[in-house]
C-alpha cells in the first residue's frame, strides 16, 4: 500500500489576495482555481516540483475567522523544504517576505520561520542530508 498526503487545508480571507501572497511573495504556483456554488472556489497552491498543495480555504463562519492565521495555536505550522536554504531565503528576503529571526543551523538542518500574509508560522527548512 502507498499512501501520501495530498492537500493541507489553510484557512483565507480572500482567495484573490492568497493566490498573490503564495504566487507573488513564495514562488508558488496554482495548480487549480475552479468556482464551485455559493461564492466557494477549489484553490490548490503548490511550490514547484512538489507532489502537494494546499488548499486555500475562505473562512465564513466566525469559528474559521478566528483561526486565520492561527491554525497551529501560535506554533509553527507549515514546513517548505528546499534543496538550496541561501537561494530561497534570499529570493524571498527580496521579495518582501516577514522573517521571524534569523537563519539558524539546527542538527536536522537550515531553517528559519517566516509568517505568511496572515501571521501562520513556516519553517523555511533545508534538511540534512540523512544518513
Amino acid at each position: 500500500m502507498r499512501q501520501k498526503i495530498g492537500y493541507v487545508s489553510v484557512l483565507v480571507r480572500d482567495y484573490d489576495e492568497a493566490i498573490a501572497y503564495y504566487t507573488g511573495m513564495l514562488g508558488f504556483r496554482v495548480v487549480e482555481d475552479t468556482r464551485l456554488d455559493e461564492g466557494k472556489r477549489w484553490v490548490l497552491v503548490s511550490p514547484p516540483g512538489a507532489e502537494g498543495a494546499l488548499l486555500l480555504a475562505r473562512a465564513r463562519k466566525d469559528c474559521e475567522l478566528a483561526s486565520v492565521g492561527c491554525q497551529a495555536g501560535g506554533r509553527v505550522f507549515l514546513f517548505l523544504h528546499t534543496d538550496n536554504f541561501w537561494r530561497d531565503y534570499a529570493a524571498m528576503k527580496v521579495r518582501g517576505v516577514t522573517f521571524l529571526e534569523e537563519p539558524r543551523r539546527e542538527s536536522y538542518g537550515t531553517v528559519v520561520v517566516f509568517a505568511d500574509l496572515y501571521g501562520n508560522k513556516w519553517d523555511l527548512l533545508e534538511p540534512r542530508p540523512l544518513g
